[in-house]
């Protein structure tokens, strides 16, 4: 039977590990307005539209 002959150390289990848990950085978009990058299926900070419609008004 095919057996590990020694324990596998913290370290190594680890590294072999390390890169299936890396994270994605947030996808942007550019808002269709006024051209600021927001984050998707959020409303804009800078014009306070959502989905082509005003949702919040925003101070200038």
């Amino acid at each position: 039977m095919a057996v590990p002959k020694r324990k596998v150390s913290k370290a190594r289990r680890d590294k072999r590990r390390s890169s299936t848990w890396k994270l994605n950085a947030p996808e942007m978009a550019k808002c269709p307005k006024c051209g600021e990058y927001v984050l998707t299926h959020r409303v804009c900070a800078a014009c306070g539209t959502y989905d082509g419609k005003q949702v919040i008004e925003v101070e200038d």
